[in-house]
């Protein structure tokens, strides 16, 4: 499966955005998805995840703030990110696995995007 995000860009501290991850590939029904970001400096982190079952789970700093979903008539995994802080802004991947524990785990996933940068003002 291949991956390529989109959607990333500039807001203001309190507002919204949206990045997209548009997937391609077969089977992706049965394909789970996370999001991870990486800031300046640190290290990749999770942010969300949503499983073939549309199951979904959140990084605790995100937690009533992001939303992950999918279309998998569209080929799209999206995040819906409100209430923005500065301390998000980051770089933002997709990554796409077959398994189906430890979605929040970097290690499980086997595809990548290249990334989309989300920078938050205050």
């Amino acid at each position: 499966v291949q991956l390529q995000a989109c959607g990333g860009g500039l807001v203001q501290a309190g507002g919204s955005l949206r990045v997209s991850c548009a997937v391609s590939g077969r089977a992706l029904s049965t394909y789970n998805f996370g999001w991870f970001r990486q800031a300046p400096g640190k290290e990749r982190d999770f942010v969300a995840a949503i499983a073939w079952n549309s199951n979904t789970d959140y990084a605790d700093s995100v937690k009533g703030r992001f939303a992950i979903s999918r279309d998998n008539a569209k080929n799209t995994v999206s995040l819906e990110m409100n209430s923005l802080k500065d301390e998000d802004t980051a770089v933002y991947y997709c990554a796409a696995t077959r398994r189906v524990t430890s979605l929040n785990t970097e290690r499980v996933y086997d595809s990548w995007g290249q990334g989309t940068l989300v920078t938050v003002s205050s």
